[in-house]
Parts: C-alpha cells; structure tokens; sequence
C-alpha cells in the first residue's frame, strides 16, 4: 500500500465550483479508482492549494488503469476547467520525513 501526498491548484474565483463538484462523485468515477487500488482519497483546500492523501496499492497501476478510462476522462475534462494545471508528472512525490509515531 502507498500513501502518497499530491499537489494542484485552483484557477482564482474557482473555489466555491471546484467543491460543490466534488459534493458528489460520479458512480463509475468512484467504481474506477476502486477497480484501480484507491482505498481513500482526500483533498484539502488552503486558499487556492489542494492537498490530495491518496492510499493505493500502487501508483503506477492506478495511472494505467485509468489512462484510457470513459470515467476518467469525463471527469477530468470537467476538473481541469477549475484547476491552473495537473498533477506534474514529472515531478517526484513527496516522500514522507517524519511522522508522530
């Protein structure tokens, strides 16, 4: 299992539509990331930066499985209206230094 902390942000004014978006996820969105690993995904929101704690069984596999996927795709044509970009993919996750044990 990984936990991994993943950063986007917000176009400006977009906040109030990014969360009644996420009041409710689409069934086939929420059966997709299931089918790929997700066991939990969270997302806080500090003014424009979101914080996303994912825990999946394997990253890499999440992002193959919904590479082609309809539900995902869907969703994302809608997300990325809000967001000012994606997730970097080239950039390197944080990796965690410490933790409370």
């Amino acid at each position: 299992m990984q936990t991994l902390v993943l950063h986007t942000r917000l176009k400006p004014g977009k906040e109030t539509e990014y969360e009644a978006v996420h009041a409710v996820i689409p069934d086939d969105l929420d059966a997709a990331l299931r089918e790929g690993g997700v066991h939990s995904w969270r997302i806080w929101r500090s003014g424009l930066d979101l914080f996303h704690l994912v825990e999946v069984e394997g990253y890499e596999r999440l992002k193959e499985h919904l590479r082609d996927h309809p539900a995902d795709k869907a969703w994302q044509a809608r997300i990325n209206l809000l967001l000012d970009g994606d997730f970097d993919p080239a950039a390197a996750l944080p990796h965690l230094v410490w933790q409370l044990p």
